[in-house]
């Protein structure tokens, strides 16, 4: 292959994974062309996944960890009575798959919300591949490390919280990763339906509505299906860490 060829290759790849959360990892800083090349050869992109179907299903065989391209995907277990509960959304540019890496089988099933298109990283092809390009294992330990974070900080965030300030959170939370993104933090669609969202807030559907018919009476947010607009992030900002669960209802009522 000509350099020439390499360089548009790298600037093809940079294009494609300049919205990822996987860009640090795939290139490096110190990462060569050749390199790149390398890379790319294990990362897979898979035939997009219809509304409804599985990734992967809970205690399939771990091989690998997926990059949500486009679309979204929600992760569930079952309870202990088999009823299903969502623990996570991943949006465009989040890693999934991350968790089965101790027990070599996946602790939860993911499924697609929408149209979803994700790139496949085997594991093993990974690691191999980490003891030949300097700086790859730390880079992927790096993201790991992130996205595990990120998941921590979220379910810390809500526990323990009530109803209004667990729907604060969580819409300022998708504003963040919209915004990470370069989209836009104020004007979003979200891609999970109301009972989706209530499932993994734990609070009933019909409380859910009441939530976001609250939240637009006092003019936090305009919502029209799953089109959500922001429109007082401060006052979310507010409701989510700085009112307690009965100064939060005065606060509404003023």
């Amino acid at each position: 292959m000509t350099a020439k060829q390499r360089v548009v290759n790298l600037s093809t790849i940079r294009q494609a994974c300049s919205e990822c959360s996987l860009f640090q990892l795939c290139l490096p800083v110190t990462l060569d062309a050749e390199d790149v090349e390398q890379l790319e050869d294990i990362v897979q992109r898979r035939r997009p996944l219809r509304r409804g179907e599985y990734l992967y299903r809970a205690e399939d065989p771990f091989r690998a960890i997926y990059a949500v391209r486009a679309g979204a995907i929600k992760t569930t277990v079952l309870s202990i009575n088999g009823e299903e509960q969502i623990t996570g959304f991943h949006l465009p540019g989040e890693i999934l798959g991350l968790d089965a890496i101790n027990s070599g089988r996946h602790p939860c099933s993911a499924q697609a919300l929408e149209t979803t298109s994700v790139c496949e990283i085997p594991f093993d092809n990974l690691e191999y591949l980490a003891t030949k390009i300097p700086g790859l294992q730390q880079s992927l330990l790096r993201i790991m490390s992130k996205e595990i974070f990120k998941d921590h900080e979220l379910l810390y965030a809500v526990a323990k919280r009530c109803a209004d300030e667990r729907l604060a959170i969580v819409l300022l939370s998708f504003s963040n990763r919209f915004g990470r993104r370069g989209l836009s933090r104020t004007r979003f669609r979200l891609p999970m339906s109301r009972a989706e969202l209530s499932n993994y807030l734990g609070l009933a559907p019909e409380t859910m509505s009441r939530l976001f018919r609250r939240f637009q009476e006092q003019g936090l947010i305009t919502a029209s299906g799953k089109e959500i607009a922001l429109q007082d992030i401060g006052a979310l900002r507010d409701l989510a860490y700085g009112y307690g669960c009965e100064a939060n209802q005065r606060h509404l009522r003023s």
